[in-house]
């Protein structure tokens, strides 16, 4: 199908998520990496790896104060 053709298949928002999440972990399919080519929209996968970054970044902020706050590392 072209890419401008209405019969285009969308991908969903939990197909984004997913595929950028596995994209995060580092292990992807071939055939899955095809499929997602051909469904996601390349501007909701930046987004979502954008969105993903900061969630991970935000992450490992609170798990280090956590560790420094409770004395474990001391």
């Amino acid at each position: 199908m072209r890419p401008d053709s209405p019969l285009t298949p969308i991908g969903t928002i939990f197909q984004t998520v997913r595929a950028v999440a596995w994209s995060f972990f580092g292990v992807r399919r071939a055939v899955d990496l095809e499929r997602d080519a051909e469904r996601l929209n390349p501007v909701h996968v930046v987004v979502g790896g954008v969105i993903g970054a900061a969630l991970f970044v935000i992450a490992l902020v609170v798990l280090v104060r956590w560790v420094v706050g409770s004395g474990i590392a001391a």
